[in-house]
């Protein structure tokens, strides 16, 4: 069967296509600047890069010049052909903890709920529209990337705030980029040899989150009912005093618009060094310009307090910790950085292994040493794959 993994954003569309089970890419690209000026789409298929400019006044035109090309291509012969389309969707609030066949119930569930991923949700569900539309014989299915983390306990994911905000409104921890954790969690419990493996996962890319997940379930997570939540990021200032909020309001005359705006975007990584491009930062940080490696100190210590935090709560029996997303996979600095600071734990790290372990040169592994209590490997993260598995389950 082939399945069509999309992920919908404001203005982009990104996409994979696949024969399962074998799950063989056929082909994989992304449409940019869709309703703006210069919109355009590339698409790969095998060695061939098919790019375009052609105006794209919305999602369904989007579709369309997606559907158009495969069938320009000879990818396939017939929209029939595509057996099932799953769609990366943000935020299913405390609705949906698995990924679900996007009927009209469900469509109605995600609306109602948009009001807490404004950006995003909306997008989705016009990608969800766009493509139940253009092909109406494709099972829609839903994949939230809130999903994984509906296993935590109320007392983990509940906040010491009034309690009506969390019954009337909804306020709660969430966590997301859950796909990414539930592919690595799957992934590691093959790599391990054992069904339910305990982890702590560090997602580290330019948005980061970390999770504790005990026997291949998920019982906390770094981020919280935003993604501004948990540890240090790219532009993103991760956990702060709430109250500087106000007193900065004060100070600068700055409307709350803005701070928000400065603490997702000018914040982090970006905040302090001026940069948040981890191979800028990986420089720099190697020439020891002073900023860099204050970044650096403050982004490691951010990392480690959650993997300690996670380490206790999993009672000590932790058997891997694992490092995925772009730098994570790729940024030997930091593993080394946050390794080298969790010596208390046991943990000794192999520094050739670590250097020489890069997924975008198609490596990934262990990077500690034997006698280290406590594994740590580098796992290369597949969303798009976890999206294609759901889907063709569901459809099965």
């Amino acid at each position: 069967m082939k399945v069509l993994s999309v992920n919908a954003g404001s203005s982009t569309l990104k996409f994979r296509l696949y024969e399962m089970p074998e799950e063989k890419v056929l082909m994989k690209g992304a449409i940019e600047r869709i309703g703006l000026d210069g919109s355009n789409y590339s698409i790969t298929i095998g060695e061939n890069k098919i790019k375009k400019e052609l105006p794209l006044k919305d999602h369904k035109d989007a579709v369309d010049a997606l559907l158009n090309e495969l069938v320009a291509t000879g990818l396939i012969q017939s929209l029939e052909e595509i057996g099932a389309v799953g769609h990366r969707i943000v935020h299913g609030g405390s609705l949906y903890s698995n990924s679900v066949v996007l009927n009209d119930e469900v469509i109605q569930g995600i609306e109602s709920i948009s009001d807490l991923a404004p950006l995003h949700n909306p997008a989705n569900l016009i990608g969800i529209r766009a493509f139940k539309e253009a092909i109406p014989t494709a099972l829609q299915v839903g994949c939230f990337d809130t999903a994984f983390h509906q296993t935590m306990r109320k007392s983990d994911y509940l906040y010491p705030v009034p309690y009506a905000w969390y019954s009337e409104y909804g306020v709660r921890k969430y966590g997301f980029h859950g796909l990414s954790h539930k592919f690595v969690s799957e992934k590691m419990a093959s790599v391990l040899g054992k069904t339910n493996p305990n982890l702590i996962v560090c997602h580290i890319g330019n948005g980061a989150s970390i999770s504790a997940v005990r026997e291949g379930k998920c019982i906390d997570t770094s981020m919280g009912f935003t993604p501004n939540a948990g540890i240090m990021m790219g532009t993103r200032s991760g956990d702060i005093d709430y109250t500087m909020i106000s007193y900065l309001m004060k100070k600068t005359g700055f409307d709350l618009g803005k701070i928000d705006n400065m603490l997702n975007k000018e914040s982090g990584l970006e905040g302090i060094a001026g940069m948040s491009d981890l191979r800028d930062l990986d420089e720099a940080f190697e020439n020891g310009e002073e900023k860099a490696v204050l970044a650096f100190d403050i982004y490691t210590n951010k990392i480690v307090d959650y993997i300690a935090k996670y380490y206790v709560k999993l009672n000590g029996k932790v058997d891997a910790i694992c490092f995925t997303a772009g730098g994570g996979e790729n940024d030997p600095i930091i593993r080394q950085e946050v390794l080298n600071k969790l010596t208390a734990l046991g943990i000794v790290l192999d520094s050739e292994k670590n250097d020489a372990t890069v997924c975008r040169k198609g490596l990934e592994g262990i990077i500690t040493k034997e006698e280290s209590k406590i594994p740590a490997y580098v796992v290369a993260t597949d969303e798009e794959l976890m999206i294609a598995r759901d889907t063709f389950e569901l459809s099965e």
